[in-house]
Order: C-alpha cells, then structure tokens, then sequence
C-alpha cells in the first residue's frame, strides 16, 4: 500500500531533499512525503483507490507534476519523475568533492616587456569542494597551494619569483583561497567569492566560474569539471618589484591573469589510480 516514486536530475543524480505531495481530483491534499538519500519515496499511506495529482517540490528545482492511479491494493507507484534545475544546468551531486591535482591545473599570466605573456602554473595543490544539497548559494570551496612549487619553465626565473620580491616561500609556503558565497550569473555560470591569502596578505577575490559537467572515470568514481579565472593585481598582495626598461615599459606586468581547470572526484578523497 501507499506511494512509491523516484526523484531524479536529468543526469540520473538522486535529489534527496525532494518533498512529494499528493492530491485527490478536489485539490485536497492527501499525502505529504519526503526523499531519502537516495531520492526514494517509499509512503505506506492507505489511499483509496481512483485519480490522484502528485506534485514534486525541491529547492533549486522547477517543480514538476504527474498523475498517478491509486489500485484497489491501494498501491500508487509513481516511477522516475525528472526535475530540471532552475536555469536549466544540472549541478554535481551534493556532499563533498575533491580536487584531483594530477588531473586539474593552476596557471598565471603576466605580461613581459609590454609585448608578450610569461605562462606560469603551480604543481602541488589542493582543496575540496563541497556542494550544498539546498542551495547552491551555500557551497563551500578551499584549496591550498605550494608556493615553491612555481614553475615558469626557467629556473632562475622560478629562482626569483620564490624570493622575497615575489612570493617570499620561505616566509609564506602556503596560498590559500576559502570561499564565501557564491551567485549565479547565467544557467552555467557562477561567481564565486571568497579570500585569498598570498604573500601573507588577505584579500577578497572573486573566481569567475563556469561548470563542464560530471561524469564517471575509469576508476569507479565520478568526476566534476570546472574551470574558473580571476584577476590579481600583484601591488594588491605587496609585491611591488618591478624592472622599469629605459622606454619606460615595466618588465614585468603588475597585472596577473588566473586560470584554473579542475576536476574534481566525488568523496572526501581521491581514488587509487
């Protein structure tokens, strides 16, 4: 007897916050059940047999409706009902991530005597990412970065920028960025706020991020891409060197261009690959 159904994203993700109301031909309303875990709908609530409307609410998600007939065992199975995202991009699952270093990427860009660009990235880091079940708003991301682990592709570039007139590793060995909210700009696309700590200086810094999708991996898990970019200004963090050329032209731009491509594997750790 009662009510069975599945709630489910267009990715076949569970939604476990899910709430499921039923209602007679009148508009009355009948039964009132929520999700489990796994976005299962499992009410032993007699109801009598004919024609019923069955309504499903979540948070995040257009609501979306069915109908369903109650049999004379008093049983109503509902099936798989779909809900499609608000702005219509489906997000990871909710819990916690993390972020795979061997498989994601953190790049700067500077400008070098006004006429070119000096690629960079970073080789050792990590973080986490955990997704709010509720409201995407309440998501949280950290991730810490080894500020020695800077690679230019010249070592007495690389040399210089671990000193005290860039980074100064010895005295802050850690980048970190912690998340404080975050806003949806488009069905896609997401600002994600937060503060960076660099160069022993704190600043608030904005991620401009766009989600690629989830997936499974070869390994049993299940993978969320990402890729975000942001702009720092070096004076912002008290890294004032500079090299002024006899034109007049800085040699090195005070303007850094962040790029990051993540992905990021669903758990509190990474898998053994």
């Amino acid at each position: 007897m009662g009510l069975t159904a599945k709630i489910r994203t267009r990715d076949g993700w569970a939604v476990s916050h899910a709430v499921v109301t039923v209602t007679d031909m009148t508009g009355t309303q009948v039964l009132r059940a929520e999700a489990d875990a796994e976005g299962a709908v499992r009410d032993t609530t007699e109801l009598a047999p004919g024609a019923y409307t069955v309504i499903v609410t979540a948070v995040g998600y257009a609501p979306a409706a069915s109908s369903a007939i109650v049999t004379a065992s008093g049983r109503a199975e509902a099936g798989t009902v779909t809900l499609a995202r608000q702005g219509g991009t489906e997000l990871p699952p909710p819990g916690p991530w993390t972020i795979d270093p061997a498989h994601s990427s953190v790049a700067a860009v500077a400008q070098h005597l006004g006429i070119s660009s000096v690629h960079g990235r970073f080789t050792e880091f990590g973080g986490t990412i955990e997704i709010a079940p509720d409201d995407v708003a309440k998501s949280r991301v950290e991730a810490v970065i080894r500020a020695s682990s800077v690679d230019t592709g010249n070592a007495m570039r690389d040399t210089h920028l671990r000193s005290a007139d860039f980074l100064d590793v010895e005295r802050h060995p850690e980048i970190t960025y912690r998340s404080t909210g975050v806003t949806a700009v488009g069905s896609d696309r997401w600002t994600v706020h937060g503060e960076l700590s660099l160069h022993g200086v704190v600043r608030p810094v904005d991620l401009d991020l766009a989600y690629l999708g989830t997936g499974a991996d070869p390994w049993g898990g299940t993978r969320a891409a990402f890729r975000a970019t942001a702009e720092l200004h070096r004076e912002d963090f008290a890294m004032h060197y500079n090299q002024v050329l006899q034109a007049g032209i800085a040699a090195i731009g005070t303007t850094l261009k962040v790029e990051l491509d993540i992905q990021a594997v669903q758990g509190d750790g990474l898998p053994q690959a």
